[in-house]
């Protein structure tokens, strides 16, 4: 019993820190790096390291209070959530939010199936004493982090062309942008910004997450 509440108030506390730095980025300008006219957000890191190292739920949570606070700059913040909301606001609560705490949930789940895969191949290997004793596990650490920020812009985007993208406002950007199509408009509104997050949030989440998550199952 005394075991079971140590990992309970241990999980608490790496939530709550992993919460409080989500916040942290949301409501600062450290959460953005603004250059040459892109604008990289780091919001999506926390909730990937959540997943990884406290499991799909926490993932989920972190996901739900990231999409909250990016709906939240939807009031007089963001030109573009401010337009989306103008147009319908429990569309954009979707686009934000449930997006979100779903790319979370399923970064978690990803981990922990690839994780678990990994095990299993390394007791094959064992029997057979070609292989080391402990699994590195780079292939789970490294799919969870690239996963998280995909996961994110193909949700985030796929609920914004799903509900907005026949509105006027929608369509001025698919007409400058030359998008002959949802897909093509996509693509060319992500570009290279959604590249740089995807790389930023996989070096970041993969390196950081092996590390802690190795000291933690030490301890």
């Amino acid at each position: 019993m005394k075991t079971k509440k140590k990992i309970d108030t241990r999980y608490l506390v790496q939530l709550a820190l992993l919460i409080a730095l989500e916040l942290i980025l949301a409501y600062t300008p450290l959460g953005y790096f603004r250059t040459a006219g892109l604008e990289i957000s780091f919001l999506m890191i926390p909730v990937t390291l959540g997943a990884i190292l406290l499991g799909p739920a926490a993932g989920a949570i972190l996901g739900g209070i990231f999409g909250l606070t990016s709906f939240g700059t939807c009031f007089g913040v963001s030109l573009f959530g401010s337009t989306l909301l103008g147009i319908n606001p429990f569309l954009t609560f979707l686009v934000c939010v449930p997006t979100r705490l779903l790319a979370g949930w399923l970064t978690g789940v990803i981990f922990k199936a690839l994780y678990k895969a990994e095990d299993k191949r390394k007791e094959v290997e064992m029997q057979t004493e070609e292989a080391p004793k402990k699994a590195p596990h780079w292939l789970s650490f490294g799919v969870a982090s690239l996963a998280g920020p995909v996961l994110n812009t193909l949700f985030f985007m796929g609920f914004m062309v799903l509900f907005f993208y026949s509105t006027d406002y929608i369509q001025g950007f698919a007409s400058a942008l030359g998008a002959a199509n949802p897909f093509v408009f996509i693509v060319l509104f992500v570009g290279i910004q959604g590249l740089i997050e995807a790389v930023v949030g996989f070096i970041a989440s993969s390196v950081i997450g092996k590390a802690v998550y190795s000291a933690l199952h030490r301890s």
